[in-house]
C-alpha cells in the first residue's frame, strides 16, 4: 500500500507565486503543503531579485564612493571584497528566507522538500531527498507556481565557470577584468551594471536595435546613453556568429551595426548568456493530470487562475508573460482565494509595472508612446528631466527622466516611465493613478511634497498642459472639439 497523506491543498513550488498562496490559503483556513525541489522562495530570494539587487546596492555604494569628489568628500577609492559581498548577499537571502520559514510556521503551511509530479489530476507524488517517495492527495486544488529558468543555448554550452547564465552570476565566485553579456534586456543590464561597478569592462551585445526590447524607445535611448557614460559598452543590432572557449576564457564574434556589418573578434574572461527565461514543467508529468503546456511552455488559465483541469490551478512564470514576481505574488493569493470559495476574487490588473534595476533604475507601466500610437490614441506628453530637480541635484543625480503619456481626447493617464533613483518605488503611483483611472490633471494638481523626486512626476503631468513652472513647457497642442481634460 502506498504512504498517502490527504490535504486539502497543495501547492507546487515554494518562490513568490507559490508561498504567497499557500500562506493566504493557509489564513483561510486550509491544510496546505509546499513543496519545492530547491530551497524556500525560490529563483526570487534565492538566485533572482533579492541577491541582484544586494550586489546592484553594493555596486551603487563604490559609485557614490567613487564620485565622493564632485560632493566635496576625499575617500580612498573602494576595493572589491570578493569575500565580504558574497557574505552580505548570503546573509540577506538566508534572511528573507528564514522570514518566509516562519510565515509559514504561523499559518500551519507544511513545507517539504523534493521533486514533485502528478500522478492524477488531485494525486501528486513527492521524491524526497532521501530518495524516498510519498504520495499526496488534494481535497480542493493543486497549484502549480515551478517558476521559470534561464534558457541555455546549445551553441554556448554553460560550464557556471567562463560561460554562465544569471544563477551563476549572481554567486560572484569572481571579479573578472572583462566580459560578455549577450542580451540587453532586463537581465543583462542588471548583471552589466553589477560586473561594471565591481571594476569590470562590459560589453553587451543585442541583436534588436534597442536595449530593453518593448520599453517606450525614448526611455530606452536615454538608458542605453547613461549606460555608456558609465563605461558600458552596448553593441545594437549585432548578432554573436560564434564563441568558444579558449584557455583564458571566451572568444567572441559579432557582427551588425555595431561593426559596420564586419566581423570583429573580441576576447573576455567571462561570457554571460542572458536572452530570456522559460516556464519549468518538465518533470511535472502534466499528462498524468490531463494537463499540456502550449508552443511556448506556458499553461492556460483564466482569471481566477484556474487551468482546464477542474482543481487545478497555475500562477506566476507558468502562467505567461510576464515574468515578474509581483504577478506572480498577486496570482498566488487570488487562486488562494478561489480554492476557499471567493467567486469575486480574480487576477485583472489595469496594468503591471515593470522595473529594472540598473543605476539609476528604469520603472514602467502602462503603454508606452509606440503602444499608444499603435492603439490609435492621439497623445499628450508629459516630460520632466531630473536636471531639472532640485531633490536630484542635491543627490548628484540628475542624469534621467520622467514621461507620462496621456490621451489628449480624455486626458486619461494611459502609461508612466522613469529613469531616476528609487525609480521603482516611484512607479508606484503610477500603478495606482492608472487604476483609479487619474487623469494628466489629477495628477498635476495633486500637491506632491517638495524637495522630492517624487514632485518630478507632478512636473510632468503639468507639462503636458505647457503649466510647468521648472521647464520651459512646449507648445500646447490644439484639443480637438468637444473633447479635453475634465
Amino acid at each position: 500500500m502506498r504512504n498517502m497523506t490527504e490535504v486539502d491543498a497543495i501547492v507546487i513550488g515554494a518562490g513568490p507565486g507559490g508561498y504567497h498562496a499557500a500562506i493566504r490559503l493557509g489564513q483561510l483556513g486550509k491544510k496546505v503543503v509546499c513543496f519545492d525541489r530547491d530551497e524556500v522562495g525560490g529563483v526570487c530570494l534565492n538566485w533572482g531579485c533579492i541577491p541582484t539587487k544586494a550586489l546592484l546596492h553594493v555596486g551603487e555604494v563604490a559609485r557614490h564612493i567613487r564620485e565622493a569628489g564632485k560632493i566635496g568628500l576625499k575617500v580612498a577609492a573602494p576595493e572589491v571584497d570578493r569575500e565580504g559581498v558574497a557574505k552580505f548577499t548570503e546573509s540577506v537571502v538566508k534572511a528573507n528566507v528564514g522570514g518566509v520559514n516562519q510565515l509559514f510556521k504561523a499559518n500551519n503551511v507544511d513545507f517539504a522538500y523534493g521533486e514533485a509530479s502528478f500522478t492524477g489530476p488531485k494525486e501528486v507524488a513527492l521524491k524526497k531527498r532521501d530518495g524516498s517517495t510519498e504520495t499526496y492527495v488534494a481535497k480542493d486544488a493543486v497549484v502549480i507556481a515551478t517558476g521559470s529558468a534561464p534558457v541555455d543555448v546549445k551553441a554556448w554550452p554553460r560550464d557556471g565557470e567562463t560561460i554562465i547564465n544569471s544563477d551563476d552570476a549572481v554567486q560572484l565566485k569572481r571579479i573578472p577584468k572583462t566580459m560578455l553579456v549577450i542580451g540587453g534586456g532586463v537581465i543583462g543590464l542588471e548583471f552589466a551594471t553589477v560586473y561594471t561597478r565591481m571594476g569590470a569592462k562590459v560589453l553587451v551585445v543585442e541583436m534588436m536595435s534597442q536595449v530593453l526590447t518593448g520599453t517606450d524607445l525614448e526611455i530606452s535611448k536615454t538608458m542605453a546613453r547613461i549606460l555608456k557614460k558609465q563605461g558600458v559598452e552596448i553593441a545594437l543590432g549585432t548578432k554573436l556568429v560564434s564563441l568558444e572557449k579558449t584557455a583564458s576564457g571566451v572568444k567572441a564574434v559579432i557582427n551588425g551595426e555595431f561593426t559596420n556589418e564586419k566581423d570583429e573578434t573580441r576576447e573576455f574572461e567571462v561570457a554571460l548568456v542572458a536572452v530570456g527565461r522559460r516556464p519549468v514543467t518538465d518533470n511535472l508529468n502534466l499528462a498524468a493530470a490531463g494537463l499540456a503546456v502550449d508552443e511556448r511552455g506556458f499553461l492556460a488559465v483564466d482569471a481566477q487562475r484556474k487551468t482546464v483541469v477542474d482543481g487545478i490551478y497555475a500562477i506566476g512564470d507558468v502562467a505567461g508573460a510576464p515574468l515578474l514576481a509581483h504577478k506572480a505574488m498577486k496570482e498566488g493569493t487570488v487562486a488562494a482565494e478561489a480554492i476557499a470559495g471567493d467567486a469575486s476574487s480574480a487576477y485583472d490588473p489595469v496594468a503591471v509595472p515593470n522595473c529594472v534595476y540598473t543605476d539609476p533604475e528604469v520603472a514602467t507601466v502602462g503603454l508606452s508612446e509606440e503602444e499608444a500610437k499603435a492603439a490609435g490614441y492621439e497623445l499628450r506628453i508629459g516630460k520632466f528631466p531630473l536636471l531639472a530637480s532640485g531633490r536630484a541635484r542635491t543627490m548628484n543625480e540628475s542624469d534621467g527622466m520622467i514621461k507620462l503619456i496621456g490621451d489628449a481626447k480624455t486626458d486619461l493617464l494611459l502609461g508612466m516611465h522613469i529613469i531616476a533613483p528609487q525609480a521603482e518605488s516611484l512607479i508606484g503611483e503610477g500603478v495606482i493613478a492608472l487604476e483609479m483611472g487619474a487623469t494628466l490633471e489629477d495628477i498635476g494638481l495633486s500637491i506632491h511634497p517638495h524637495p522630492t523626486l517624487t514632485e518630478s512626476i507632478m512636473d510632468a503631468a503639468e507639462a503636458s498642459h505647457s503649466k510647468a513652472i521648472h521647464v520651459v513647457n512646449p507648445k500646447p497642442k490644439p484639443v480637438p472639439v468637444g473633447a479635453g481634460a475634465k
